[in-house]
């Protein structure tokens, strides 16, 4: 429209200039020299008059583009929203821990469906907790693999930490296994596979788990797993550089980690056949009066087995079970190769495992998006507090800041 108006203009100006240039030159004799002085005036008059419209419209369209250029950079360059406990709407507590719960969440603006987990600073650093917070953190920042759960943010206020997790509502593997005391070894297979291949991408990463038992294994929406909870895992560790640290859920504790001379990644299989066991029996292979007795028994006690197991599980339950790290399945640089390889998973095709092609031995019945028909309801009648959405501001990256745990923040866009 700018552009047609000045051509318009232009058209007008020049037409009154020739027309006035042509008549002045060729009728002279019917106007004397102060009608075409006043012609030449008045003809001035209107260029400058036009000069400066075209002047102004030229600004006004200078200014249009500066303003579409202003409105591009500043939408190219928005802030993130800052993510703190107001951005949820919380739904249900639907897990509860030694430090903290963890709650369904959805995120008011992408409208979409979160675990949160919540931790008291007090309770962190009244416990000695501080570095298994930061490096579950860590870990969790790390690691992209489709049978670990994803973190998608991390945040703190001045009195609780934040993580927001992917949400899997198939709930524990624990909580089904509760329901049906013991699966057959087809069921059993299918979850050690995928456990298998999300334990060795970690120790690929040089990290041991420490901590696999059903209560840590998850179930997404189409049956698969996802390890989640990473707070006594170890990083750094490599043939030459072993954790010494007594910690763990005391029936999946691996003798080295009782004796505290060192352990590595092989503490992750002796877990592995633990959960078999317990999976394929209904119950523990070590059991004590106390912890104590339990210890002992783990150090010392031969493992006896059902006469319902296969022999190809009672073999790889005995190498998995060897006291000495060393010579356990699964011990040195082949690591989970030498446990797929063995003669149970002898049929497994592990990239159609990698990629989700086998079939799980069961998919959650959802009735909608926010169904929690597979969680404890121990946890479901637990009251939401206000004091988790409404604590105090979000503490940013300041050093300086009170209570502010540094490197803990996260955003999985950044």
């Amino acid at each position: 429209r700018l552009r047609y108006n000045l051509l318009h203009y232009h058209y007008i100006f020049f037409f009154t200039f020739f027309r006035n240039w042509y008549f002045n030159k060729n009728e002279k004799n019917y106007y004397n020299g102060n009608a075409i002085n006043c012609t030449l005036n008045d003809a001035n008059n209107k260029c400058n008059i036009l000069n400066n419209n075209l002047l102004y419209m030229h600004d006004v369209e200078e200014e249009l583009n500066s303003n579409k250029h202003r409105r591009s950079f500043s939408v190219s360059n928005n802030k993130k929203d800052v993510i703190r406990p107001e951005s949820f709407h919380f739904i249900k507590v639907i897990g509860v821990g030694s430090y903290g719960k963890v709650l369904l969440v959805k995120h008011v603006k992408q409208n979409k469906l979160y675990a949160m987990k919540i931790l008291k600073k007090e309770n962190i650093v009244s416990m000695n907790q501080l570095e298994h917070t930061i490096i579950e953190r860590n870990v969790l920042k790390c690691v992209s693999h489709p049978f670990i759960v994803k973190m998608y943010y991390a945040f703190q206020t001045s009195k609780k930490l934040y993580y927001i997790l992917e949400y899997c509502p198939g709930g524990e593997l624990f909580f089904h296994l509760s329901k049906v005391r013991f699966v057959n070894e087809k069921s059993a297979k299918f979850y050690m596979c995928e456990i298998i291949l999300a334990l060795q991408y970690l120790h690929e990463l040089n990290i041991i788990y420490r901590d696999l038992k059903p209560e840590n294994v998850l179930i997404d929406e189409q049956g698969h797993i996802k390890l989640t909870d990473f707070g006594l895992s170890k990083e750094g560790i490599t043939g030459s550089n072993s954790a010494k640290s007594l910690c763990g859920t005391p029936e999946y504790l691996a003798p080295e980690i009782i004796d505290k001379t060192g352990h590595g990644k092989a503490v992750d299989w002796w877990s592995l056949g633990i959960m078999l066991y317990e999976m394929l029996a209904g119950s523990l292979p070590f059991s004590g009066k106390n912890r104590s007795d339990l210890f002992e028994k783990i150090k010392n006690k031969k493992v006896t087995y059902p006469c319902s197991f296969s022999a190809a599980v009672v073999d790889l339950l005995k190498k998995l079970f060897e006291k000495n790290p060393k010579k356990r399945l699964g011990y040195g640089i082949k690591d989970a190769e030498d446990i797929k390889n063995h003669i149970f998973f002898k049929n497994v095709n592990w990239d159609d495992v990698l990629n989700k092609k086998i079939n799980p031995p069961f998919k959650p019945n959802l009735f909608s998006k926010t169904d929690l028909q597979n969680f404890d309801k121990e946890f479901l009648c637990l009251p939401l507090r206000s004091s988790d959405r409404y604590d105090s501001n979000p503490v940013g990256l300041d050093s300086d800041t009170i209570n502010t745990i540094n490197d803990f923040n996260y955003n999985f866009n950044d």
